[in-house]
Protein backbone atom coordinates (compact mmCIF):
# COMPACT_ATOMS: atom_id res chain seq x y z
CA UNK A 1 0.00 0.00 0.00
CA UNK A 2 2.83 2.41 -0.81
CA UNK A 3 0.45 4.83 -2.50
CA UNK A 4 -1.02 5.57 0.94
CA UNK A 5 2.31 7.07 1.99
CA UNK A 6 2.61 8.95 -1.32
CA UNK A 7 -0.81 10.54 -0.75
CA UNK A 8 -0.33 11.29 2.97
CA UNK A 9 0.18 15.04 2.51
CA UNK A 10 -1.72 18.27 2.27
CA UNK A 11 -2.36 19.48 -1.28
CA UNK A 12 -2.31 23.28 -1.38
CA UNK A 13 -1.75 25.48 -4.43
CA UNK A 14 -0.55 22.54 -6.49
CA UNK A 15 2.05 21.44 -3.93
CA UNK A 16 2.16 18.21 -1.89
CA UNK A 17 3.52 19.04 1.57
CA UNK A 18 3.08 17.89 5.15
CA UNK A 19 0.85 20.03 7.34
CA UNK A 20 2.49 22.26 9.92
CA UNK A 21 0.24 21.28 12.84
CA UNK A 22 1.71 19.77 16.00
CA UNK A 23 0.08 16.33 15.70
CA UNK A 24 -0.75 13.64 13.17
CA UNK A 25 -3.96 12.09 11.93
CA UNK A 26 -3.32 8.34 11.77
CA UNK A 27 -5.11 6.51 8.98
CA UNK A 28 -5.93 2.91 10.03
CA UNK A 29 -7.34 -0.08 8.18
CA UNK A 30 -10.52 -0.67 10.24
CA UNK A 31 -10.39 -4.45 9.68
CA UNK A 32 -6.73 -5.29 10.34
CA UNK A 33 -5.86 -2.28 12.51
CA UNK A 34 -2.81 -1.77 10.27
CA UNK A 35 -1.52 1.80 10.10
CA UNK A 36 -1.87 2.94 6.49
CA UNK A 37 -0.44 6.44 6.81
CA UNK A 38 0.04 9.35 9.14
CA UNK A 39 -0.66 12.89 8.02
CA UNK A 40 0.46 15.96 9.96
CA UNK A 41 -2.65 18.11 10.31
CA UNK A 42 -3.20 21.36 8.45
CA UNK A 43 -3.45 24.48 10.61
CA UNK A 44 -5.86 27.40 10.26
CA UNK A 45 -3.01 29.19 8.48
CA UNK A 46 -2.90 26.43 5.86
CA UNK A 47 -6.68 26.58 5.45
CA UNK A 48 -6.20 30.29 4.76
CA UNK A 49 -3.45 29.53 2.21
CA UNK A 50 -5.70 26.97 0.52
CA UNK A 51 -8.60 29.39 0.23
CA UNK A 52 -6.34 32.18 -1.06
CA UNK A 53 -4.81 29.86 -3.66
CA UNK A 54 -8.32 28.86 -4.71
CA UNK A 55 -9.40 32.49 -5.03
CA UNK A 56 -6.31 33.38 -7.12
CA UNK A 57 -6.76 30.44 -9.49
CA UNK A 58 -10.53 30.79 -9.88
CA UNK A 59 -10.67 34.01 -11.89
CA UNK A 60 -8.82 32.57 -14.91
CA UNK A 61 -10.68 29.26 -14.62
CA UNK A 62 -14.07 31.02 -14.75
CA UNK A 63 -12.90 32.74 -17.97
CA UNK A 64 -11.74 29.42 -19.45
CA UNK A 65 -13.98 28.16 -22.25
CA UNK A 66 -16.32 25.55 -20.72
CA UNK A 67 -15.51 23.21 -23.63
CA UNK A 68 -11.89 23.35 -22.44
CA UNK A 69 -12.83 22.94 -18.77
CA UNK A 70 -14.74 19.76 -19.48
CA UNK A 71 -11.66 18.06 -20.97
CA UNK A 72 -10.25 17.78 -17.42
CA UNK A 73 -13.22 15.65 -16.37
CA UNK A 74 -13.03 13.52 -19.51
CA UNK A 75 -9.41 12.72 -18.62
CA UNK A 76 -10.28 12.19 -14.94
CA UNK A 77 -12.91 9.64 -15.96
CA UNK A 78 -10.33 7.75 -18.04
CA UNK A 79 -7.84 7.80 -15.15
CA UNK A 80 -10.47 6.37 -12.76
CA UNK A 81 -11.28 3.66 -15.31
CA UNK A 82 -7.57 2.83 -15.76
CA UNK A 83 -6.89 2.78 -12.00
CA UNK A 84 -10.15 1.13 -10.99
CA UNK A 85 -8.54 -1.95 -9.40
CA UNK A 86 -6.12 0.15 -7.36
CA UNK A 87 -8.86 2.56 -6.21
CA UNK A 88 -11.05 -0.40 -5.20
CA UNK A 89 -8.15 -1.78 -3.07
CA UNK A 90 -7.85 1.63 -1.42
CA UNK A 91 -11.57 1.69 -0.56
CA UNK A 92 -11.35 -1.83 0.89
CA UNK A 93 -8.26 -0.98 2.96
CA UNK A 94 -9.12 2.52 4.20
CA UNK A 95 -12.81 2.23 5.00
CA UNK A 96 -13.40 -1.50 5.26
CA UNK A 97 -15.68 -1.49 2.23
CA UNK A 98 -16.49 -4.91 0.80
CA UNK A 99 -15.59 -5.71 -2.82
CA UNK A 100 -19.24 -5.22 -3.76
CA UNK A 101 -19.36 -1.85 -2.03
CA UNK A 102 -16.13 -0.68 -3.66
CA UNK A 103 -17.52 -1.61 -7.09
CA UNK A 104 -20.80 0.20 -6.30
CA UNK A 105 -18.96 3.35 -5.16
CA UNK A 106 -16.68 3.35 -8.21
CA UNK A 107 -19.60 2.83 -10.60
CA UNK A 108 -21.38 5.88 -9.16
CA UNK A 109 -18.18 7.98 -9.06
CA UNK A 110 -17.74 7.36 -12.80
CA UNK A 111 -21.37 8.30 -13.46
CA UNK A 112 -20.87 11.58 -11.59
CA UNK A 113 -17.70 12.34 -13.54
CA UNK A 114 -19.66 11.75 -16.77
CA UNK A 115 -22.27 14.21 -15.51
CA UNK A 116 -19.57 16.77 -14.58
CA UNK A 117 -18.44 16.73 -18.22
CA UNK A 118 -22.01 17.72 -19.21
CA UNK A 119 -22.37 20.26 -16.40
CA UNK A 120 -19.64 22.51 -17.74
CA UNK A 121 -22.06 23.49 -20.54
CA UNK A 122 -25.26 23.53 -18.47
CA UNK A 123 -25.47 27.13 -17.19
CA UNK A 124 -27.67 29.28 -19.43
CA UNK A 125 -28.34 32.99 -19.36
CA UNK A 126 -31.76 34.52 -20.01
CA UNK A 127 -33.19 37.68 -21.49
CA UNK A 128 -36.28 38.85 -19.60
CA UNK A 129 -38.89 41.42 -20.63
CA UNK A 130 -39.00 44.81 -18.90
CA UNK A 131 -41.91 47.17 -18.12
CA UNK A 132 -39.56 50.01 -19.16
CA UNK A 133 -39.44 50.90 -22.86
CA UNK A 134 -36.05 50.31 -24.50
CA UNK A 135 -34.69 48.26 -21.60
CA UNK A 136 -33.06 44.88 -22.10
CA UNK A 137 -32.73 42.62 -19.03
CA UNK A 138 -29.98 40.02 -19.16
CA UNK A 139 -29.60 37.39 -16.45
CA UNK A 140 -26.19 35.73 -16.32
CA UNK A 141 -25.33 32.47 -14.53
CA UNK A 142 -21.89 32.81 -12.98
CA UNK A 143 -19.74 30.60 -10.74
CA UNK A 144 -20.07 31.48 -7.05
CA UNK A 145 -16.27 31.65 -6.78
CA UNK A 146 -14.85 29.32 -4.14
CA UNK A 147 -16.67 26.35 -2.63
CA UNK A 148 -15.73 24.56 0.60
CA UNK A 149 -16.51 20.82 0.54
CA UNK A 150 -16.60 18.63 3.66
CA UNK A 151 -17.04 14.93 2.91
CA UNK A 152 -17.93 11.94 5.14
CA UNK A 153 -16.27 8.56 5.81
CA UNK A 154 -18.86 6.16 4.39
CA UNK A 155 -18.65 6.86 0.63
CA UNK A 156 -15.70 9.28 0.67
CA UNK A 157 -14.46 8.86 -2.90
CA UNK A 158 -17.93 9.21 -4.40
CA UNK A 159 -19.19 11.96 -2.10
CA UNK A 160 -16.08 14.12 -2.53
CA UNK A 161 -16.22 13.79 -6.33
CA UNK A 162 -19.97 14.41 -6.23
CA UNK A 163 -19.52 18.01 -5.01
CA UNK A 164 -15.94 18.72 -6.14
CA UNK A 165 -16.28 17.81 -9.83
CA UNK A 166 -19.51 19.79 -10.50
CA UNK A 167 -18.26 22.82 -8.56
CA UNK A 168 -15.07 22.82 -10.66
CA UNK A 169 -16.89 22.07 -13.93
CA UNK A 170 -19.11 25.12 -13.32
CA UNK A 171 -16.05 27.38 -13.04
CA UNK A 172 -15.41 27.47 -9.29
CA UNK A 173 -12.36 26.59 -7.23
CA UNK A 174 -12.62 24.21 -4.27
CA UNK A 175 -11.11 23.57 -0.86
CA UNK A 176 -11.89 20.01 0.23
CA UNK A 177 -11.69 18.68 3.77
CA UNK A 178 -12.12 14.90 3.89
CA UNK A 179 -13.17 13.02 7.04
CA UNK A 180 -10.27 12.24 9.39
CA UNK A 181 -10.93 8.48 9.00
CA UNK A 182 -10.74 8.60 5.19
CA UNK A 183 -8.21 11.29 4.23
CA UNK A 184 -6.95 9.38 1.17
CA UNK A 185 -10.17 8.11 -0.50
CA UNK A 186 -12.05 11.28 0.39
CA UNK A 187 -9.26 13.76 -0.23
CA UNK A 188 -5.79 13.32 -1.61
CA UNK A 189 -6.70 10.48 -4.01
CA UNK A 190 -9.31 12.76 -5.62
CA UNK A 191 -6.74 15.57 -5.85
CA UNK A 192 -4.10 13.31 -7.43
CA UNK A 193 -6.57 12.13 -10.09
CA UNK A 194 -7.61 15.68 -11.01
CA UNK A 195 -3.99 16.88 -10.95
CA UNK A 196 -3.07 14.07 -13.36
CA UNK A 197 -6.09 15.03 -15.49
CA UNK A 198 -4.61 18.50 -15.97
CA UNK A 199 -6.60 20.61 -13.51
CA UNK A 200 -4.58 23.84 -13.09
CA UNK A 201 -2.82 24.31 -9.73
CA UNK A 202 -4.75 26.03 -6.96
CA UNK A 203 -8.22 25.09 -8.22
CA UNK A 204 -8.53 22.09 -5.91
CA UNK A 205 -6.87 22.15 -2.51
CA UNK A 206 -7.13 19.38 0.08
CA UNK A 207 -6.68 20.10 3.78
CA UNK A 208 -6.51 17.07 6.05
CA UNK A 209 -7.25 18.37 9.51
CA UNK A 210 -9.63 18.38 12.45
CA UNK A 211 -11.89 20.82 14.29
CA UNK A 212 -9.59 20.35 17.30
CA UNK A 213 -6.88 22.08 15.23
CA UNK A 214 -8.73 24.65 13.08
CA UNK A 215 -12.05 25.22 14.86
CA UNK A 216 -14.50 26.76 12.39
CA UNK A 217 -11.83 28.29 10.13
CA UNK A 218 -13.07 26.31 7.14
CA UNK A 219 -16.57 27.79 7.54
CA UNK A 220 -15.88 31.33 8.75
CA UNK A 221 -13.16 32.17 6.23
CA UNK A 222 -14.27 35.15 4.11
CA UNK A 223 -13.44 33.58 0.73
CA UNK A 224 -15.82 30.62 0.26
CA UNK A 225 -19.36 31.55 -0.75
CA UNK A 226 -20.87 28.05 -0.53
CA UNK A 227 -20.16 25.16 1.83
CA UNK A 228 -21.23 21.68 0.71
CA UNK A 229 -21.35 19.42 3.76
CA UNK A 230 -22.23 15.74 3.97
CA UNK A 231 -22.39 14.19 7.43
CA UNK A 232 -24.47 13.99 10.59
CA UNK A 233 -27.39 16.28 11.39
CA UNK A 234 -25.68 17.31 14.65
CA UNK A 235 -22.63 18.69 12.81
CA UNK A 236 -24.87 19.88 9.95
CA UNK A 237 -26.81 22.10 12.35
CA UNK A 238 -23.53 23.71 13.45
CA UNK A 239 -22.38 24.17 9.84
CA UNK A 240 -25.70 25.78 8.89
CA UNK A 241 -25.58 28.14 11.88
CA UNK A 242 -22.01 29.29 11.26
CA UNK A 243 -22.68 29.68 7.51
CA UNK A 244 -25.79 31.80 8.18
CA UNK A 245 -23.85 34.02 10.58
CA UNK A 246 -21.25 34.55 7.85
CA UNK A 247 -23.71 35.00 4.94
CA UNK A 248 -22.68 31.80 3.23
CA UNK A 249 -24.94 29.37 1.46
CA UNK A 250 -24.88 25.86 2.97
CA UNK A 251 -25.85 22.74 1.04
CA UNK A 252 -26.42 20.04 3.64
CA UNK A 253 -26.73 16.31 2.95
CA UNK A 254 -27.39 14.84 6.39
CA UNK A 255 -28.47 11.64 8.12
CA UNK A 256 -31.62 9.63 7.70
CA UNK A 257 -33.96 7.25 9.48
CA UNK A 258 -35.63 5.88 6.39
CA UNK A 259 -38.56 3.48 6.40
CA UNK A 260 -39.02 0.59 3.98
CA UNK A 261 -42.76 -0.16 4.00
CA UNK A 262 -44.11 -3.60 3.11
CA UNK A 263 -47.85 -3.39 2.33
CA UNK A 264 -50.17 -6.40 2.63
CA UNK A 265 -50.07 -7.14 -1.12
CA UNK A 266 -46.26 -6.99 -1.53
CA UNK A 267 -44.12 -9.71 -3.12
CA UNK A 268 -42.56 -10.81 0.18
CA UNK A 269 -39.50 -12.63 -1.17
CA UNK A 270 -38.60 -9.60 -3.25
CA UNK A 271 -39.33 -7.19 -0.37
CA UNK A 272 -37.02 -9.25 1.87
CA UNK A 273 -34.20 -8.99 -0.68
CA UNK A 274 -34.70 -5.23 -0.99
CA UNK A 275 -34.86 -4.76 2.78
CA UNK A 276 -31.77 -6.86 3.53
CA UNK A 277 -29.69 -4.97 0.97
CA UNK A 278 -31.08 -1.57 2.05
CA UNK A 279 -30.23 -2.23 5.69
CA UNK A 280 -26.93 -4.10 5.50
CA UNK A 281 -25.05 -2.67 2.49
CA UNK A 282 -21.72 -1.21 3.70
CA UNK A 283 -22.42 -2.53 7.21
CA UNK A 284 -25.44 -0.21 7.44
CA UNK A 285 -23.20 2.88 7.33
CA UNK A 286 -25.39 4.56 4.71
CA UNK A 287 -27.50 7.68 5.25
CA UNK A 288 -30.24 6.23 3.01
CA UNK A 289 -30.28 2.82 4.75
CA UNK A 290 -33.62 1.26 5.65
CA UNK A 291 -33.27 1.99 9.36
CA UNK A 292 -36.86 0.88 10.02
CA UNK A 293 -38.67 -1.92 8.22
CA UNK A 294 -42.43 -1.45 8.49
CA UNK A 295 -44.52 -4.53 7.71
CA UNK A 296 -48.31 -4.91 7.50
CA UNK A 297 -49.38 -7.10 10.42
CA UNK A 298 -51.16 -9.54 8.08
CA UNK A 299 -47.80 -10.53 6.51
CA UNK A 300 -45.51 -9.75 9.45
CA UNK A 301 -44.89 -13.36 10.56
CA UNK A 302 -44.06 -14.62 7.07
CA UNK A 303 -41.91 -11.60 6.19
CA UNK A 304 -40.02 -11.73 9.49
CA UNK A 305 -39.24 -15.42 9.16
CA UNK A 306 -37.89 -14.96 5.62
CA UNK A 307 -36.00 -11.80 6.57
CA UNK A 308 -34.22 -13.40 9.54
CA UNK A 309 -33.38 -16.48 7.46
CA UNK A 310 -31.78 -14.32 4.78
CA UNK A 311 -29.85 -12.17 7.28
CA UNK A 312 -28.42 -15.36 8.82
CA UNK A 313 -26.80 -16.15 5.45
CA UNK A 314 -24.81 -12.88 5.38
CA UNK A 315 -21.07 -13.40 5.81
CA UNK A 316 -19.26 -11.11 8.22
CA UNK A 317 -15.50 -10.73 7.97
CA UNK A 318 -12.58 -9.62 5.85
CA UNK A 319 -13.80 -6.98 3.36
CA UNK A 320 -11.06 -8.02 0.92
CA UNK A 321 -12.68 -11.47 0.59
CA UNK A 322 -15.20 -11.28 -2.31
CA UNK A 323 -17.57 -13.59 -0.36
CA UNK A 324 -17.91 -11.10 2.52
CA UNK A 325 -21.21 -9.19 2.77
CA UNK A 326 -20.48 -7.26 5.96
CA UNK A 327 -17.08 -5.81 6.78
CA UNK A 328 -15.95 -3.69 9.75
CA UNK A 329 -17.44 -0.44 10.98
CA UNK A 330 -15.16 2.54 10.46
CA UNK A 331 -13.80 2.64 14.04
CA UNK A 332 -14.23 1.22 17.52
CA UNK A 333 -16.43 4.11 18.73
CA UNK A 334 -18.96 3.31 15.99
CA UNK A 335 -18.83 -0.41 16.74
CA UNK A 336 -19.39 0.16 20.46
CA UNK A 337 -22.12 2.72 19.87
CA UNK A 338 -24.06 0.33 17.59
CA UNK A 339 -23.66 -2.53 20.07
CA UNK A 340 -24.78 -0.21 22.88
CA UNK A 341 -27.90 0.84 20.96
CA UNK A 342 -28.94 -2.83 20.60
CA UNK A 343 -28.18 -3.51 24.26
CA UNK A 344 -30.33 -0.54 25.32
CA UNK A 345 -33.22 -1.57 23.02
CA UNK A 346 -33.25 -5.14 24.37
CA UNK A 347 -33.07 -3.88 27.97
CA UNK A 348 -36.03 -1.61 27.13
CA UNK A 349 -38.21 -4.52 26.01
CA UNK A 350 -37.32 -5.20 22.36
CA UNK A 351 -36.88 -8.84 21.28
CA UNK A 352 -33.64 -9.77 19.52
CA UNK A 353 -34.56 -12.27 16.79
CA UNK A 354 -30.85 -12.15 15.98
CA UNK A 355 -28.31 -10.70 18.41
CA UNK A 356 -25.11 -9.55 16.76
CA UNK A 357 -21.72 -10.00 18.36
CA UNK A 358 -18.87 -7.51 18.34
CA UNK A 359 -15.29 -8.52 17.55
CA UNK A 360 -12.87 -5.66 16.99
CA UNK A 361 -14.69 -3.36 14.55
CA UNK A 362 -16.73 -6.25 13.13
CA UNK A 363 -20.34 -6.16 14.27
CA UNK A 364 -22.57 -8.97 13.07
CA UNK A 365 -26.24 -8.30 12.27
CA UNK A 366 -28.98 -7.83 14.84
CA UNK A 367 -32.68 -8.01 14.04
CA UNK A 368 -35.03 -6.49 16.62
CA UNK A 369 -38.81 -6.90 16.84
CA UNK A 370 -41.34 -5.79 19.44
CA UNK A 371 -39.54 -2.47 19.81
CA UNK A 372 -41.47 -0.21 22.23
CA UNK A 373 -42.82 2.95 20.58
CA UNK A 374 -40.75 5.19 22.87
CA UNK A 375 -37.46 3.30 22.42
CA UNK A 376 -34.57 5.70 21.67
CA UNK A 377 -33.36 3.30 18.95
CA UNK A 378 -36.41 4.22 16.83
CA UNK A 379 -35.53 7.92 16.82
CA UNK A 380 -31.82 7.68 16.00
CA UNK A 381 -29.88 6.95 12.86
CA UNK A 382 -28.18 3.62 13.51
CA UNK A 383 -25.02 3.62 11.42
CA UNK A 384 -24.54 -0.12 11.63
CA UNK A 385 -25.98 -3.57 10.89
CA UNK A 386 -29.14 -3.41 13.01
CA UNK A 387 -32.62 -3.98 11.55
CA UNK A 388 -35.83 -2.95 13.31
CA UNK A 389 -39.04 -4.67 12.22
CA UNK A 390 -42.17 -2.70 13.11
CA UNK A 391 -45.72 -3.97 12.41
CA UNK A 392 -48.55 -1.68 11.32
CA UNK A 393 -52.28 -2.04 10.67
CA UNK A 394 -53.17 -0.47 7.31
CA UNK A 395 -51.71 2.33 5.21
CA UNK A 396 -52.60 5.22 7.51
CA UNK A 397 -50.66 3.73 10.40
CA UNK A 398 -47.72 2.93 8.10
CA UNK A 399 -47.59 6.58 7.04
CA UNK A 400 -47.85 7.81 10.64
CA UNK A 401 -44.99 5.57 11.81
CA UNK A 402 -42.83 6.38 8.77
CA UNK A 403 -43.27 10.12 9.44
CA UNK A 404 -42.65 9.81 13.18
CA UNK A 405 -39.00 10.87 12.95
CA UNK A 406 -37.09 14.14 12.68
CA UNK A 407 -35.45 12.81 9.50
CA UNK A 408 -36.72 12.60 5.91
CA UNK A 409 -34.09 11.35 3.49
CA UNK A 410 -35.14 8.22 1.62
CA UNK A 411 -37.68 5.40 1.82
CA UNK A 412 -39.39 2.62 -0.10
CA UNK A 413 -42.88 1.16 -0.50
CA UNK A 414 -43.51 -2.44 -1.60
CA UNK A 415 -46.88 -3.32 -3.11
CA UNK A 416 -48.44 -5.20 -6.04
CA UNK A 417 -50.29 -1.99 -6.99
CA UNK A 418 -47.78 0.61 -8.17
CA UNK A 419 -50.23 3.54 -7.96
CA UNK A 420 -51.18 2.54 -4.42
CA UNK A 421 -47.46 2.68 -3.65
CA UNK A 422 -47.22 6.17 -5.15
CA UNK A 423 -50.23 7.36 -3.11
CA UNK A 424 -48.53 6.15 0.10
CA UNK A 425 -45.16 7.57 -1.00
CA UNK A 426 -46.65 11.03 -1.55
CA UNK A 427 -47.77 11.12 2.10
CA UNK A 428 -44.31 10.45 3.49
CA UNK A 429 -42.25 13.52 4.35
CA UNK A 430 -39.02 12.60 2.64
CA UNK A 431 -36.83 13.96 -0.14
CA UNK A 432 -36.66 10.65 -2.03
CA UNK A 433 -38.73 7.46 -2.00
CA UNK A 434 -38.75 4.38 -4.19
CA UNK A 435 -41.60 2.03 -5.16
CA UNK A 436 -40.76 -1.69 -5.22
CA UNK A 437 -37.05 -1.15 -4.71
CA UNK A 438 -34.47 -0.54 -2.03
CA UNK A 439 -33.88 2.74 -0.18
CA UNK A 440 -30.24 3.21 -1.28
CA UNK A 441 -30.10 4.99 -4.64
CA UNK A 442 -28.26 7.87 -6.21
CA UNK A 443 -28.28 8.98 -9.84
CA UNK A 444 -26.44 11.83 -11.56
CA UNK A 445 -29.41 13.96 -12.69
CA UNK A 446 -32.14 13.43 -10.08
CA UNK A 447 -32.55 15.99 -7.25
CA UNK A 448 -30.82 14.25 -4.33
CA UNK A 449 -31.44 15.44 -0.77
CA UNK A 450 -33.65 15.37 2.26
CA UNK A 451 -36.42 17.07 4.18
CA UNK A 452 -36.55 17.98 7.89
CA UNK A 453 -33.27 17.18 9.70
CA UNK A 454 -31.97 15.28 6.67
CA UNK A 455 -30.68 18.42 5.04
CA UNK A 456 -31.13 21.63 3.09
CA UNK A 457 -30.89 21.93 -0.66
CA UNK A 458 -30.36 19.34 -3.37
CA UNK A 459 -27.44 18.02 -5.38
CA UNK A 460 -27.18 16.33 -8.82
CA UNK A 461 -28.19 17.54 -12.27
CA UNK A 462 -29.77 20.99 -12.43
CA UNK A 463 -29.53 21.21 -8.64
CA UNK A 464 -25.73 21.39 -9.02
CA UNK A 465 -26.12 24.51 -11.17
CA UNK A 466 -28.43 25.93 -8.50
CA UNK A 467 -25.97 25.08 -5.69
CA UNK A 468 -22.69 26.21 -7.26
CA UNK A 469 -23.62 29.20 -9.44
CA UNK A 470 -25.24 32.54 -8.79
CA UNK A 471 -27.42 34.82 -10.95
CA UNK A 472 -26.54 38.33 -12.00
CA UNK A 473 -28.93 40.83 -13.57
CA UNK A 474 -27.39 43.23 -16.08
CA UNK A 475 -29.77 45.69 -17.70
CA UNK A 476 -29.15 47.85 -20.75
CA UNK A 477 -31.17 50.98 -21.44
CA UNK A 478 -31.26 51.29 -25.23
CA UNK A 479 -33.30 54.50 -25.15
CA UNK A 480 -32.92 57.17 -22.48
CA UNK A 481 -34.39 56.90 -19.00
CA UNK A 482 -36.34 59.86 -17.63
CA UNK A 483 -35.29 60.79 -14.11
CA UNK A 484 -37.70 62.78 -11.92
CA UNK A 485 -34.98 65.22 -10.82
Amino acid sequence: MSHFTDLAHQFIDGEWKPGSGSWDIIDFNPYTGEKLASITVATAGEVDRAYRAAERAQAAWAETNPYTRRLVFERALRIVEDREAEIAETIVAELGGTRLKAAFELHLAKEFLREAIQLALRPEGRILPSPVDGKENRVYRLPVGVVGVISPFNFPFLLSIKSVAPALALGNAVVLKPHQNTPICGGTLVASILEEAGLPAGLLNVVVTDIAEIGDALLTHPIPKVISFTGSDKVGRHVATVCAQNFKHAVLELGGNSALIVLDDADLDYAVDAAVFSRFVHQGQVCMAANRILVDRSVEAEFTEKFVAKVKTLRVGDPADPATHIGPLINSQQAESVDGAVEQAVAGGATALLRGTIEGNLVSPSVLAGVPADAPVLAQEIFGPVALILPFDGEDEAVRIANDTPYGLSGAVHTADVERGVRVAKRIHTGMIHINDGTVHDEPIVPFGGEKHSGIGRLNGDAMVEAFTTQKWISIQHGRSRFPF
